[in-house]
């Protein structure tokens, strides 16, 4: 079984740079982040840093996101935010070039909540050319876009598998096919969503999988999600991708529950 673990959630204890080796002496080969910047184009200096913490972890960056806006200021993406088009455009640029350094295929970008000046049909409308336009982007690279529902944040509007696979199929229609569903089972499962039927329907086409349990967005264990049932389900389904660890702990027992070897 193969994790990855999400160091924007996880080992936040530490320094963001030092998650890395963190991840790697708790006995992982592999992270994920959201956005590590404050800002879509980050300083050059500031996006060597990063990669250098990763490659010198001896980790690879499996995931990454977009450009989100202020995350803990309730923004939650800029794919369908009129008014901020350029600043998206300009980030894949970057995600694109830290990906290619990295040997990062996997991207994901969060959609954007509602804004009251403008009718959902402007958002979609805009949202869709922004995801066709990364989706090009990374597709130099090899790489996939993600699209994830997301729970917590009554303004977003993708909050099930069903809501964020229409948009992808508009996508598709539109001559891009690396936009895939990223299914969190902790948001599926807290939006309603039925997790066990969308793993039957879609599991061979997720582009990624993470997990938290719930009630509370902790280590598997800590609430009521068969986490394990999925996973193995979605695995013998033919999803082969890692598994994103992208709950709620302290650093000091966040692995606990996971066999693995941790390094010497």
């Amino acid at each position: 079984m193969t994790y990855t673990v999400n160091c924007s959630i996880l080992l936040t204890e530490l320094p963001l740079l030092e998650r890395p080796a963190a991840a790697k002496a708790a006995g992982f080969d592999a992270v994920e982040f959201w956005w590590p910047f404050d800002t879509a184009v980050p300083a050059d200096a500031d996006v060597t840093a990063f990669e250098n913490a990763i490659t010198d972890a001896g980790v690879q960056l499996t995931g990454l996101n977009f450009f989100a806006g202020n995350m803990p200021g309730g923004d939650r993406g800029l794919v369908s935010w009129k008014g901020r088009c350029s600043e998206f455009k300009d980030n894949v640029d970057v995600v694109v070039g830290i990906g290619e350094r990295l040997g990062t295929k996997a991207f994901n970008a969060l959609y954007g909540n509602r804004q009251d000046e403008f009718t959902p049909e402007e958002q979609d409308e805009l949202g869709l050319k922004n995801l066709v336009y990364a989706a090009q982007g990374v597709a130099k690279i090899g790489g996939t876009v993600l699209l994830e529902p997301v729970s917590g944040t009554p303004a977003y509007p993708v909050k099930t598998a069903a809501d964020a696979l229409a948009i992808i199929a508009k996508t598709q229609e539109a001559g891009v096919d690396n936009v895939k569903l990223l299914a969190d089972f902790y948001h599926l499962a807290v939006n309603g969503d039925d997790v066990a039927a969308v793993i039957e329907k879609h599991a061979k086409n997720f582009g990624h999988i993470q997990i938290a349990d719930d009630p509370g967005r902790g280590a598997p264990g800590t609430g009521n999600l068969p986490l394990g049932e999925w996973i193995t389900r979605s695995r013998d389904l033919g999803y082969a991708g890692p598994i994103g660890l992208e709950y709620k702990a302290a650093a000091a027992d966040a692995f606990s529950w996971a066999i693995r070897q941790p390094a010497n």
